[in-house]
């Protein structure tokens, strides 16, 4: 249940942050939306088995999901890869803009 509510709150924040506007807060939302992917397929891979699946000597039924552990290192790479990319972004697309301008007019 915790997993849960940290999981819908790193969404709500997250989300809220990216609807906000402007450029930091802009990051900072993606990432925290980040985070909560990362929980979510952690909480899907079952909390309860911890046990590690390679020793040989666990039951099969305690063993934890090497899947999901799987799917969690490739999201950290792509939140990774998308922040860099929004930090190289932002300042140009603050300069493209001129100054006092931002957001561009016309923009939703």
């Amino acid at each position: 249940m915790t997993l849960a509510l940290a999981v819908a709150a790193l969404t709500a924040v997250g989300i809220w942050l990216v609807l906000r506007g402007g450029a930091v807060r802009l990051i900072v939302g993606f990432v925290l939306l980040g985070h909560a992917a990362n929980l979510m397929l952690i909480a899907a891979g079952g909390t309860d088995r911890r046990e590690a699946a390679l020793t040989g000597q666990v039951e099969p039924a305690l063993a934890a999901d090497p899947l999901p552990q799987a799917f969690v290192l490739t999201a950290i790479v792509i939140t990774f890869g998308l922040t860099v990319y929004l930090l190289w972004l932002a300042p140009r697309a603050e300069e493209a803009a001129g100054p006092g301008d931002w957001p561009p007019e016309g923009s939703p």
